[in-house]
């Protein structure tokens, strides 16, 4: 995980592409259902190609929705990044429980950064991801805008959070807290197995809630990354200490660790962005007493859960 800082340029462009689907009345109209990908494409930054040709820069998209019985929104507003030569798809699982607890979830494929990058991934172009984020960020708000969009209504401009793993939580982390990237609109974010981004970006001190996760047995990213920017931000923060846990597997395989992230990080987005009580992360963790939950402010762990 490199840790450079470049300067950047903000987001523009919109080319929206749904896969063909059926239609359902809303107030007497027809409105066609909301697509699952977004092919993104921001004309205000480019990527090489192998051989030197630059094109402007691809951020597809892919969502994943509230179940219907949440109605129809506006929801909040979850854009998560994933991690180095990976795609979204690896962190399937709990991306879904994000989604079946009540949340948009959008899932940037990074251009350069993902698994079927053109030439291979390209791991210093992890300094252009935040302003990726951003511009989902952008693009969705402007779609939920538009009356003639299938994605009018859908999103919850006020409740917006940022979240990654690995490489995506570094840029996640920038998007909330570091300039030149951080992102106004943010309300949240969750950084399992992250970073700071580069060595001499300044972390902004607005107090944006964090809940950062870490596996103590993480060898790619040692939890001492985690632990500077745990201290390195202001309250409210939380930390998810999943002891004997590696780097990729708490957040893909199911299992123990994979349940603590879901429960634990929806508590924390409950609280956040939504009415669910401050109490509920430190009940959601009791059930996992293996892991540690430090929090300021403090949240009283509960007895195991039934």
């Amino acid at each position: 995980m490199r840790r450079l800082v470049l300067g950047l340029v903000a987001a523009s462009c919109l080319a929206v592409s749904a896969q063909p689907a059926s239609s359902h009345s809303e107030r007497g109209e027809r409105r066609a259902a909301p697509p699952s990908v977004l092919h993104l494409v921001d004309k205000s930054r480019t990527i090489r190609l192998p051989g030197g040709r630059r094109v402007a820069r691809p951020v597809t998209t892919y969502l994943w929705y509230p179940p219907a019985a949440d109605g129809a929104g506006p929801w909040p507003l979850v854009v998560f990044g994933h991690g180095f030569a990976t795609t979204p798809f690896r962190y399937l699982r709990l991306l879904r429980a994000w989604a079946a607890a009540g949340y948009l979830v959008a899932a940037p494929v990074f251009p350069l950064g993902n698994a079927h990058a053109p030439g291979g991934p390209d791991e210093n172009d992890i300094v252009n991801q935040p302003r990726d984020m951003s511009f989902v960020i952008s693009r969705l708000l402007d779609a939920s805008a538009a009356p003639a969009s299938p994605l009018h209504g859908l999103v919850d401009g006020a409740r917006i959070a940022v979240a990654g793993q690995s490489d995506g939580a570094e840029t996640a982390f920038a998007t909330a807290y570091q300039r030149p990237w951080n992102d106004r609109r943010v309300q949240a974010a969750l950084i399992l197995s992250g970073a700071e981004l580069g060595g001499h970006a300044r972390v902004v001190s607005r107090a944006v809630p964090l809940l950062a996760v870490q596996g103590t047995a993480d060898r790619i990213n040692p939890p001492v990354y985690t632990f500077g920017l745990f201290h390195a931000v202001g309250r409210p923060k939380f930390l998810l200490l999943l002891r004997g846990a590696g780097h990729l597997g708490p957040y893909t395989e199911p299992g123990l660790r994979l349940a603590a992230v879901e429960r634990v990080s929806i508590a924390f987005l409950d609280h956040y962005l939504g009415a669910g009580s401050l109490g509920a992360i430190g009940h959601a963790a009791a059930g996992f007493p293996r892991d540690t939950l430090t929090s300021e402010p403090y949240v009283r762990r509960h007895p195991r859960l039934p």
